[in-house]
């Protein structure tokens, strides 16, 4: 499994990936899910994967193929929608071959996000099919793969007025939830910046045995204990109390 979120900020975008692959409970890899391509001075994409890992390898082989040919590629584009058709065909095509033999299993999903000159930056989630959506104003973010454990927080903390630093705490802590809720999750991750017009990324690796995971996660027990201390009593007509011997329905 994995977990891969972005999020579009004010100052800029930030990108979150975990590496942990697996195909089974004795069969645990480490693969980068964050891609970086700057084919150009006026231009940077981030790429984010989850699904099948081979489907996302030949797509990978694909761009940096396009991008060393004459054709069309991520290198001609001018719109960040259309890198976003453009990784969907490719993405579609592989899934289809394969389609015979792996079925649905065939298929990936991505994140887009990045800036073409002209254009301000932006996040855009790729479907299996091809399609896209953009991250909306109202939730500045898009995540793929294991979404659910790490959502509530995006959800409660997210917000364009952010800045980087707090991004990458918010993202930290979605993802250490993500893990301590689904071993499929895991370490090493893959953290980027971006801050607007630099077309560069700011590309950092946190190692599973880093001091700040173990920083991060005292300091997020201790505040969801101290939470839990602060929520209000139950108290006498909050609830409807049944006789010990009541059975619910009889």
């Amino acid at each position: 499994m994995t977990y891969c979120l972005a999020m579009r900020l004010d100052e800029g975008l930030l990108f979150m990936s975990d590496t942990r692959t697996n195909a089974g409970l004795d069969n645990v890899s480490t693969y980068r899910k964050l891609h970086v391509f700057r084919p150009g001075d006026d231009r940077l994409f981030v790429l984010q994967s989850a699904g099948n890992l081979a489907t996302t390898h030949e797509v990978l082989d694909q761009i940096t193929h396009g991008l060393a040919g004459s054709g069309d590629s991520l290198a001609t584009v001018d719109h960040l929608y259309e890198a976003a058709l453009y990784v969907g065909e490719l993405s579609a095509g592989v899934a289809n071959r394969h389609r015979g033999s792996l079925g649905d299993n065939a298929t990936a999903t991505f994140i887009l996000g990045g800036q073409v000159r002209g254009e301000p930056a932006d996040i855009l989630l790729v479907y299996p099919e091809g399609n896209y959506i953009r991250a909306s104003d109202d939730r500045p973010f898009l995540q793929i793969g294991e979404a659910k454990y790490g959502k509530a927080w995006l959800d409660l903390a997210v917000h364009a007025g952010a800045g980087l630093r707090t991004a990458a705490k918010i993202a930290l802590s979605s993802m250490v939830s993500t893990a301590l809720a689904n071993l499929s999750v895991g370490p090493p991750y893959d953290l980027g910046f971006y801050e607007r017009d630099s077309y560069e990324l700011l590309h950092a690796r946190i190692e599973g045995d880093s001091p700040y995971l173990d920083r991060l996660s005292d300091a997020w027990n201790a505040q969801m204990m101290a939470a839990v201390d602060l929520l209000p009593e139950v108290e006498p007509g909050d609830i409807t109390v049944f006789a010990p011997d009541h059975e619910v329905g009889a």
